[in-house]
């Protein structure tokens, strides 16, 4: 039942583009809450409860845009939040979203459904994600 409900979810968003832009708002938010706000903060200022605990100090991700020239940077957001490419240059703190998301997807859903959709997913999340992040933007 969950599965056909996801894919009723996936038609209805590509069908329509503008309540395509609210959900992935609104799960974004939702994923941000879930795994984000720990470390970066409720607003996008770095201050989570878990900052503190860390080396390398968080970084605010609503100066992201005017540290980029007032362009959102897309690609390298989607990089530091996937993690899959960046892992193979050194350690990081920040978590490899991109194989978590992979992992969950295999456990909620099966290996056979985890492993043909899972980059579908992955993707899915992270974009939704990364739309949410930038209405974080200062002005």
């Amino acid at each position: 039942m969950k599965r056909l409900s996801h894919l009723i979810l996936a038609a209805v968003l590509v069908a329509v583009p503008g309540l395509a832009l609210a959900a992935q708002k609104d799960i974004g938010a939702q994923e941000y809450d879930a795994n984000c706000a720990v470390c970066h903060g409720a607003t996008g200022e770095g201050d989570g409860a878990f900052a503190k605990l860390l080396k390398t100090p968080v970084p605010s991700l609503r100066v992201l845009s005017k540290n980029n020239g007032g362009v959102f940077p897309f690609k390298r957001v989607y990089q530091a939040i996937d993690g899959r490419e960046l892992a193979a240059h050194g350690s990081r703190e920040m978590p490899i979203w991109g194989d978590a998301y992979d992992a969950e997807a295999i456990t909620k859903h099966g290996k056979y459904y985890g492993e043909l959709y899972a980059d579908g997913l992955i993707r899915a999340r992270i974009l939704a994600l990364i739309a949410y992040i930038n209405t974080l933007q200062d002005q």
